[in-house]
C-alpha cells in the first residue's frame, strides 16, 4: 500500500455508518466492555497483591518487580500475536480465547506456592490479557457509526476504570482482612473463564472483517441484525462488492505482508508515532499505578490506609474518561490526546512531591483523571490508523511495543526510588508523558471519517 492507495467504501461500511446507536451496538459495547473491565481487575489486583506479598513473603523490591513485569512480558507477546490472529481468524473468536486463557491462569495463580510459580503464571495471564485489549477496541470500532466512533471507544476504555475500581475494592476489603486474602483475590479473577463462553456465542463477528474475507452472506446477516435493531430507521440494502474511490489496491493477506505494510510509505509515520505514544504512556502508567500502593506502604502508611488512598485515586478515572469521551468528538483525537497527556505530566510532578495526605489524594486523583482520559483517546485513535485488513495487526503491534515499556517500568521503579525517591520517579514519568504528547501530533485524526475498508 502506498500514499496513492485509495480508501475503500463498501455498502457494509456505509450501512453501518448510517445507523443510529441501537440496542445491538449497546450489546457489542457492553459485552466487550465487561471483558475489558475483567482485564483491568486482573491487572489492578497485582498492585495490591504486590504490597501484600512484600509483607507476607518478605520480598525485595526487585522480586516484586518481576511478578509485575512477568505479566507484561506475556502481554507484549500476546498483543503482537493477538492482532495477527484476529486479522486472520476473526475478532470475536480471538477475543473469547484470550479471555479464557487469562481467566484460567489467574485462577491458577491463587494456588501458587512460591515466587517462581507465580511469575510463570503471571506470564501466561499476560498472553491472554495482552491479546484481548487491541482486539476488543478493533472489534467495537468496526461496528461503531463514524460520527460517534471515537466516543464509543473511549466509553469502552472507561470499563477499565470499572475493573480497576473493583480491584481496589477487593484490595481494600479482602486482601488485608482475610487470611490468604491475595489468593482469594486471584480466585475472583477466574471469572473471565466463564464469561468467555458468553462472549463466543452471544456477540456477532465483525461484518467488515467478514466482508474482507469474502463471506458476504454472513456479513449481510450481521448488518441486517443491526438494521432491524434500529427499528426501521435505516433502510435495508443488499450488500454489493466494495467500491473504490479510485483504482484498486489489494489488501495484505499474509502475516508477513501485514507486518511489512505497517511500514509502507503510507503508514510509516503513523506507525512510528503510534509506537512512541504507546511506549511512553505504558511506561509512565504502569510504572506509577502498579507501584502506588507499595510506595504509600513504604512511606509509612499501613496496608488498609494505602489501599484506601489508592481506591480514592482510582475513582477519578471515571470522570477522566467521561470528559475525554465528550472532547474527542469536539476537539478531535490528536488534540484531546495531547492535552490529557500534558495534564498527566503536570499531575505526575505534583504527586511525586506531595507529602500531606490531602495533597497525595488530590494530586493522585488528578494523575488518574488525565492519564486514563489519555488512554481513552489513544485506544480511539489506534484502530482508526489502519485499514480493515491491517487494523487488528497494527493495533496489536502498537500495544505490543507499549507492553515492552510496561515490562521495563516496574523494574526501574526500585532503582529510581533509591536514587531520588518519589520526586525523581514521577518526574521521569512526567517526561515520558511529554514525549508522548509531542508524538501524538504526528497521528492521523479521523474524527467523523469512515473507516478505510481495504
Amino acid at each position: 500500500m502506498t500514499d496513492a492507495s485509495p480508501r475503500t467504501t463498501s455498502t457494509v461500511a456505509a450501512r453501518l455508518d448510517a445507523l443510529p446507536f441501537t440496542r445491538a451496538h449497546l450489546k457489542v459495547l457492553t459485552g466487550s466492555g465487561l471483558g475489558w473491565a475483567l482485564d483491568a481487575m486482573d491487572v489492578g489486583l497485582v498492585s495490591f497483591v504486590l504490597a501484600a506479598l512484600i509483607a507476607e513473603w518478605s520480598l525485595t523490591g526487585e522480586q516484586a518487580s518481576w511478578i509485575a513485569s512477568a505479566g507484561f512480558v506475556g502481554m507484549a507477546i500476546g498483543a503482537s500475536l493477538g492482532g495477527l490472529l484476529a486479522d486472520r481468524f476473526g475478532r470475536r473468536s480471538v477475543f473469547a480465547v484470550t479471555l479464557l486463557v487469562y481467566g484460567l491462569a489467574t485462577g491458577a495463580s491463587a494456588l501458587a506456592g512460591g515466587l517462581v510459580a507465580l511469575i510463570v503464571l503471571r506470564a501466561i495471564v499476560g498472553l491472554g490479557l495482552g491479546a484481548e485489549l487491541p482486539v476488543a477496541s478493533t472489534y467495537v470500532s468496526e461496528f461503531a457509526p463514524a460520527r460517534i466512533r471515537g466516543r464509543l471507544i473511549v466509553i469502552l476504555e472507561a470499563f477499565w476504570a470499572v475493573g480497576w475500581t473493583a480491584a481496589a475494592v477487593i484490595g481494600y476489603l479482602v486482601i488485608p482482612n482475610v487470611d490468604d486474602g491475595w489468593r482469594w483475590a486471584f480466585a475472583l479473577g477466574a471469572v473471565p473463564a466463564v464469561y468467555a463462553l458468553i462472549v463466543r456465542w452471544g456477540l456477532p463477528e465483525s461484518a467488515r472483517w467478514l466482508e474482507r474475507q469474502g463471506r458476504h452472506a454472513e456479513a449481510e446477516s450481521v448488518v441486517e441484525r443491526f438494521e432491524a435493531s434500529a427499528g426501521g430507521t435505516a433502510p435495508a440494502r443488499r450488500i454489493g462488492r466494495e467500491t473504490l474511490v479510485s483504482g484498486s489496491t489489494p489488501a495484505a493477506v499474509s502475516a508477513g505482508a501485514r507486518l511489512r505494510a505497517l511500514w509502507a510509505p503510507e503508514f510509516r509515520v503513523r506507525t512510528g508515532a503510534l509506537w512512541v505514544v504507546w511506549f511512553c504512556v505504558n511506561f509512565a502508567y504502569y510504572g506509577a499505578f502498579i507501584w502506588i500502593p507499595s510506595i504509600l506502604f513504604a512511606q509509612g502508611y499501613d496496608l488498609v490506609k494505602s489501599f484506601g488512598f489508592t481506591l480514592l485515586i482510582t475513582l477519578a478515572q471515571l470522570p477522566g474518561y467521561a470528559v475525554a469521551a465528550w472532547l474527542i468528538e469536539v476537539w478531535g483525537r490528536r488534540t484531546t490526546l495531547a492535552v490529557f497527556l500534558i495534564g498527566s505530566a503536570v499531575a505526575a510532578v505534583l504527586f511525586g512531591t506531595a507529602t500531606a495526605e490531602g495533597a497525595i489524594i488530590a494530586t493522585g486523583m488528578a494523575l488518574s483523571f488525565f492519564n486514563l482520559g489519555a488512554w481513552g483517546a489513544l485506544y480511539a485513535v489506534t484502530p482508526e490508523t489502519y485499514p480493515t485488513s491491517l487494523r487488528a495487526t497494527g493495533s496489536g503491534w502498537a500495544a505490543g511495543v507499549g507492553r515492552v515499556a510496561s515490562i521495563v517500568a516496574p523494574l526501574t521503579v526500585p532503582a529510581l526510588l533509591g536514587l531520588g525517591g518519589a520526586p525523581l520517579l514521577f518526574t521521569v514519568f512526567a517526561a515520558f508523558f511529554v514525549i508522548a504528547a509531542a508524538a501524538a501530533w504526528c497521528l492521523a485524526d479521523q474524527r467523523g471519517a469512515a473507516l478505510d475498508d481495504r
